[in-house]
């Protein structure tokens, strides 16, 4: 097998647990080696670290494997697929939809897979991963029972590892799906969802909302399938409000409120988020409960000062409209941006809307997302509650 050997020192990161090697910590290559290959890595003084998917084409030269690769690729991705499967299914018994792998977190590097029930959304993010999908697919097939199987792929991601910008069909329709959080159904169309179809990353944070919903008038801004204002309604909210910029999402979120059988009063609004903050600014209106739960502001690390300036305007708005001793839910789900940055950009918003917060909750994504402690591009997602003063 190809080899290659890191410079002196380029290995403390990894024996830490990091699974990346970057192009300018690699000293020399041994043996023909072509982007998608396994390679086994060597510290400088000839001392077997791993092995991994190679390609000359990223900065992340190198993405390992976990340390009971035992040679056998095909094994490999069966029994890391069998052992994510069994985690989720240990956390969330009932449910039969959730992220089935996350990717360097499963230690199946480049490979994300949300489960529909029977359907399963791939997005595939390394060379190496691509040229062993097929077993990968062999795994549903034969193990979990698919019956659809394919790719929503983000292409921002592909054309930096240099895959194919495109998405494929592997097994069945790419149609829809209704599934539950074990509280909630959603229907997933997916040829016109986003991402892969459902943010399941958020599942344990709109359970904990629950708490402190009841009777309550509650805004969901930024809200997508409608997730966090329907199990806010579940828990007896009074008043929902929701608010999209999308009027695809918005209609999406009517159906579900619909497809639930809820029963709280309830308001579909498309507009973009900050126009209708400020709008309930100028006109006085609060609610007990402000939930945003914004995209991405920040995609790469040029983008980070920029992405503060708008997560503080955009919690300065939301605290505005947080009536007296009521509740401000935030989240960040960019992966740039720290905690201590974001919970500061939080705390200068709601200074500058005359507000004082207490911080009575933060987590970060759900159990079917976890992470490696020694790689913090595995944590992306920041959520937190505020009791607003």
């Amino acid at each position: 097998m190809p080899s290659i050997f890191l410079k002196k020192n380029e290995d403390k990161r990894l024996r830490k647990g990091h699974l990346w090697v970057f192009s300018n910590e690699i000293a020399k290559c041994d043996g023909f080696l072509q982007n998608g290959d396994l390679v086994d890595l060597y510290t400088a003084n000839k001392e077997y670290l791993g092995t991994g998917f190679y390609n000359k084409n990223s900065l992340i030269s190198l993405r390992l494997l976990g340390n009971n690769y035992n040679g056998d690729i095909t094994e490999y991705i069966h029994s890391s697929l069998n052992q994510a499967n069994e985690l989720r299914k240990t956390f969330y018994p009932k449910r039969s939809s959730y992220r089935l792998c996350f990717s360097e977190s499963d230690y199946l590097p480049g490979l994300i897979i949300d489960k529909y029930n029977n359907t399963f959304v791939l997005q595939v993010y390394s060379v190496g991963m691509y040229a062993n999908l097929e077993h990968v697919i062999s795994y549903l097939k034969d193990e979990l029972q698919a019956e659809n199987i394919f790719t929503r792929n983000d292409f921002y991601f592909r054309k930096l590892e240099g895959l194919p910008e495109e998405d494929n069909l592997y097994f069945g329709n790419t149609e829809s799906e209704v599934i539950d959080d074990s509280k909630i159904k959603f229907k997933i169309n997916f040829p016109e969802s986003q991402k892969t179809g459902f943010y399941f990353d958020q599942c344990d944070n709109r359970e904990f909302i629950e708490r402190f919903t009841n009777n309550k008038t509650v805004l969901d801004a930024f809200c997508n399938s409608g997730a966090f204002g329907l199990h806010a309604a579940h828990a007896g909210a009074g008043f929902v409000t929701f608010v999209d910029s999308s009027e695809k999402e918005i209609l999406n979120a009517e159906n579900n409120f619909k497809l639930n059988n809820c029963t709280a009063e309830n308001d579909f609004i498309v507009m973009d988020v900050f126009d209708y903050l400020a709008k309930c600014i100028d006109a006085g209106r609060t609610f007990d409960v402000v939930m945003i739960d914004p995209p991405a502001f920040a995609k790469n690390k040029k983008s980070i000062p920029a992405a503060l300036k708008g997560y503080t305007k955009l919690n300065k708005l939301a605290a505005s409209c947080v009536g007296k001793n009521g509740y401000l839910v935030t989240s960040s789900c960019s992966h740039h941006i720290s905690k201590a940055d974001f919970l500061e950009s939080v705390v200068n918003g709601a200074a500058k809307a005359g507000k004082a917060l207490q911080l009575v909750h933060f987590n970060s994504a759900s159990l079917d997302h976890p992470s490696l402690p020694a790689m913090d591009e595995t944590t992306y997602l920041k959520f937190a509650v505020f009791k607003v003063i």
